[in-house]
């Protein structure tokens, strides 16, 4: 199964991702600790080929095949993602087009060409960046459950088992 996954990166960046998600991620918890308690865990430096809507590092030092985010993990579960928006309408019209030609292969996760935004990044945008916080994930780790069931905040649609 593995290797069928990573003879379906399309590139580097993918391959590597793909690796990460499936060596690394899953022993979070294992590899960073303190005192036998779990510590948190930023991950950065994510290759471009996986972040179609984050900004290429352009600091000094940075790496243009990386981007500007990272994800935020404790107790080994991803609470936070965030990254810089990528604000370049050229380079975000060929990262669309990367995704449409992912789709057309038979990718699962891909976003369509979004001719409205290119149009608004024409128009100029600032720098910005962006996060988003994962509330359940969250509520788990502040309550010490270990099934996101246990704190979904819609118990009316929480299976019964």
């Amino acid at each position: 199964v593995v290797v069928k996954q990573f003879r379906g990166c399309d590139n580097h960046g993918e391959r590597v991702f793909l690796l990460y998600e499936l060596m690394v991620e899953p022993n979070l918890t294992r590899l960073f600790h303190k005192d036998g308690k779990s510590i948190p865990v930023f991950v950065t430096d994510h290759p471009v080929e996986v972040s179609p809507l984050a900004r290429r590092q352009t600091r000094e030092g940075g790496n243009p095949n990386l981007v500007d985010r990272f994800e935020l993990f404790v107790h080994g579960r991803e609470l936070c993602n965030a990254f810089s928006e990528l604000n370049d309408p050229e380079d975000q019209a060929e990262r669309f087009a990367e995704q449409v030609r992912k789709k057309e292969r038979g990718a699962d996760e891909t976003m369509d060409y979004d001719e409205d935004y290119i149009r608004a990044l024409e128009h100029g945008m600032p720098p910005t960046a962006g996060f988003g916080v994962g509330v359940d994930r969250l509520t788990m780790a502040l309550t010490a459950q270990e099934s996101i069931r246990e704190v979904i905040l819609f118990p009316l649609l929480r299976p019964e088992r």
